[in-house]
């Protein structure tokens, strides 16, 4: 979450005219984040999220994620449902710009999990995975790997400024991933961005996931890819390490609603190394483009180096979960 559109209180309650929520008691930019900017908002003391979308979400993906969480919610999986407006619609405008406004989900993250943290998380993985099976809805990935010699292209000349090997690195991991990536792994919506920050918990206890707007459909072992990149890292950025027990425990919280196939198994060094290189690429990006005035904390790309070291250097499943 982020705030790149500034409104003010008028600017609010002028959206919430075409609601029938109530009135506004207090509203409040959210600077986590760097894709959308978010507001908290308290309407008639009740507590809600206003987003409006900027940068990487496209107007055309709108009502897929209107309709995964809707779905989602349905179904059981802890994640905020769009309010719809008066004119019945999810998605509303303002200022020529779309947004929407989303049921709060009470909890915090976590900025470090637990064992246990992983294997909960684990389980509402795998239950989004089966549940959006029979969803009758889907959208391409626009940061696939197919995206990432693009976005390696945009940045090369730049990003020696971050890290001086850094191009070199960037390039010989991602020809190494080119040649690697699986093409016949089972595939379905995944959430993409499964990171502690969109991941809640009450009384240690996981009460909700947030921000689906990279949700899509791909590979579901790359989704647990990303999920060991993003929690199972400990450490400080100069010296992380793997923990194999957290990746154990999101793996048997995994299979209790969905089995890894073999296949699956054996592609995770790639798909691993993969993961880190798509979050550096976009983190380089993200560091090399900031808008100027924007309430916004961009996350550092050097975290993935680390990362990207351990699963190059890595052998095969075994060394992730056994």
């Amino acid at each position: 979450m982020a705030v790149y559109t500034k409104f003010t209180e008028e600017n609010i309650k002028l959206i919430l005219k075409d609601y029938s929520i109530g009135k506004l008691n207090k509203f409040e930019g959210i600077e986590q984040g760097i894709e959308n900017s978010n507001y908290f908002l308290l309407v008639d003391n009740k507590k809600y999220i206003l987003t409006i979308y900027e940068k990487r979400v496209k107007e055309i993906d709108l009502p897929f994620f209107a309709s995964l969480m809707i779905g989602l919610n349905k179904s059981g999986i802890k994640c905020p449902v769009p309010i719809l407006n008066t004119k019945n619609n999810p998605i509303s405008k303002f200022n020529n710009k779309k947004l929407m406004i989303v049921s709060f989900i009470e909890g915090k993250a976590k900025n470090i999990l637990s064992p246990e943290n992983c294997n909960s998380v684990g389980k509402e993985t795998a239950r989004i995975h089966e549940i959006t099976k029979n969803f009758k809805i889907n959208r391409k990935n626009d940061l696939s790997i197919k995206s990432w010699r693009k976005i390696f292209n945009a940045v090369e000349s730049k990003c020696s400024k971050i890290h001086k090997d850094l191009p070199r690195l960037i390039e010989t991991n991602l020809t190494d991933v080119e040649k690697n990536w699986p093409d016949n792994l089972p595939k379905g919506i995944i959430h993409a961005d499964l990171f502690n920050d969109n991941i809640f918990f009450q009384e240690n206890k996981f009460s909700g996931i947030i921000d689906f707007y990279f949700s899509c459909n791909d590979f579901y072992a790359f989704e647990i890819a990303i999920c060991f990149n993003a929690l199972c890292f400990d450490g400080p950025q100069n010296n992380l390490s793997f923990n194999v027990t957290k990746a154990k425990n999101f793996i048997d919280g995994y299979n209790e609603i969905r089995k890894i196939t073999d296949n699956e198994k054996r592609k995770i060094k790639v798909l691993s190394q993969g993961s880190a290189l798509r979050f550096l690429l976009t983190r380089v990006f993200d560091s090399l483009n900031t808008v100027e005035g924007a309430i916004v904390k961009v996350k550092d790309p050097m975290e993935y180096l680390k990362r990207l070291e351990f699963h190059k250097n890595s052998k095969n499943f075994e060394d992730y979960f056994f």
